[in-house]
C-alpha cells in the first residue's frame, strides 16, 4: 500500500545556513543537491510543497545593522541573499526533474515571477515546487515570519521548519546539557517561555492562523519526508484544540 501523507500543502523554511553546510558560509552544492532530492521525494507523496529560504549563509541583516549599517538598507540586502539561495534550491531541483517557480517579493522579472498569491497556488496544484524569496519584501520581518505569513496566504497545513536541533527543547541545550527534547508545545508557551526557536511574529501568526509548526533536524536524511507522513520526530507547536487541518 502507498505511504500516506499526513499534510496536502506544506511550508518548508529552510535557513541559510543550512545551505552552507559545514562552511558555515556560502552555498554547498552537496547539500542543495540532498535537500532537492528529499523535496523530490517528498513530491512523489503527491505534496504540494513550497520553500522559504532565508540568507544567513551569504548575510545576515542584523549584523549588519549592529555595527553602524542602516537596520532598512541591511535588511534588504538580506532579501537579495535569499535570491540566490532560491535559485541555487531551484537549479539543483531541475537537475532532478522537478519543476519550479521561484517567487520574489522584490520585482526582478529577469529571473524570477512576482509573488502572486492564486499564481502562486496554480503552481502548488499543478505539481510545481514554489520558492518565496526576498522575504515578504519589507526590512524589520525574519524569514520565519516571512514562511508563517506564505503558509497563512496559501493555506497551507503546516509549517515545517527545518533546524539543526532534533525539536524544540525546554532550555537551551549549548548551554543546557539537561535540556529535555519538548514533543509537542502550545504557540502559547513558546511565546510565554520565550523559547528562541522562531521569533515571536512568526509564532504569533501560526497561531492566529491556526497553522501548525513541526520543528525537526534537517541534518537527518529523509527526516522531510518522515514529518510529512505524520511519523513523531521533531516537535510539533500547536493550538490548545490540537491540529487543525485546513479544508481543500
Amino acid at each position: 500500500m502507498a505511504e500516506q501523507s499526513k499534510y496536502r500543502r506544506v511550508v518548508l523554511k529552510l535557513s541559510g545556513e543550512a545551505l552552507a553546510g559545514g562552511a558555515g558560509f556560502g552555498i554547498d552544492p552537496g547539500v542543495v543537491e540532498s535537500i532537492a532530492r528529499q523535496i523530490k521525494d517528498v513530491q512523489t507523496l503527491g505534496v504540494e510543497i513550497a520553500v522559504v529560504v532565508g540568507g544567513g549563509n551569504i548575510w545576515r541583516g542584523q549584523a549588519g545593522s549592529s555595527q553602524g549599517m542602516d537596520r532598512a538598507t541591511a535588511d534588504y540586502m538580506g532579501m537579495l541573499a535569499t535570491v540566490i539561495n532560491a535559485l541555487a534550491l531551484m537549479d539543483a531541483l531541475e537537475k532532478y526533474g522537478v519543476e519550479v517557480r521561484v517567487q520574489t517579493a522584490i520585482e526582478m522579472k529577469e529571473i524570477a515571477e512576482p509573488f502572486i498569491r492564486r499564481r502562486a497556488m496554480t503552481h502548488l496544484e499543478k505539481g510545481r515546487v514554489v520558492i518565496f524569496a526576498a522575504g515578504n519584501g519589507n526590512p524589520y520581518f525574519s524569514t520565519d515570519t516571512t514562511a508563517a505569513l506564505r503558509a497563512a496566504e496559501i493555506e497551507a497545513d503546516v509549517m515545517l521548519k527545518a533546524t539543526k536541533e532534533a525539536g524544540v527543547y525546554d532550555a537551551d541545550p549549548h548551554l543546557h546539557p539537561d535540556a529535555q527534547k519538548l514533543d509537542e508545545i502550545r504557540y502559547i508557551d513558546m511565546l510565554k517561555e520565550n523559547l528562541r526557536v522562531m521569533d515571536a511574529t512568526a509564532t504569533s501568526l501560526c497561531m492566529d492562523n491556526n497553522i501548525p509548526i513541526v520543528v525537526f533536524d534537517l541534518n537527518t536524511y529523509g527526516n522531510i519526508r518522515k514529518v510529512v507522513l505524520g511519523e513523531q520526530i521533531g516537535t510539533l507547536v500547536r493550538g490548545d484544540s490540537g491540529v487543525k487541518r485546513h479544508p481543500h
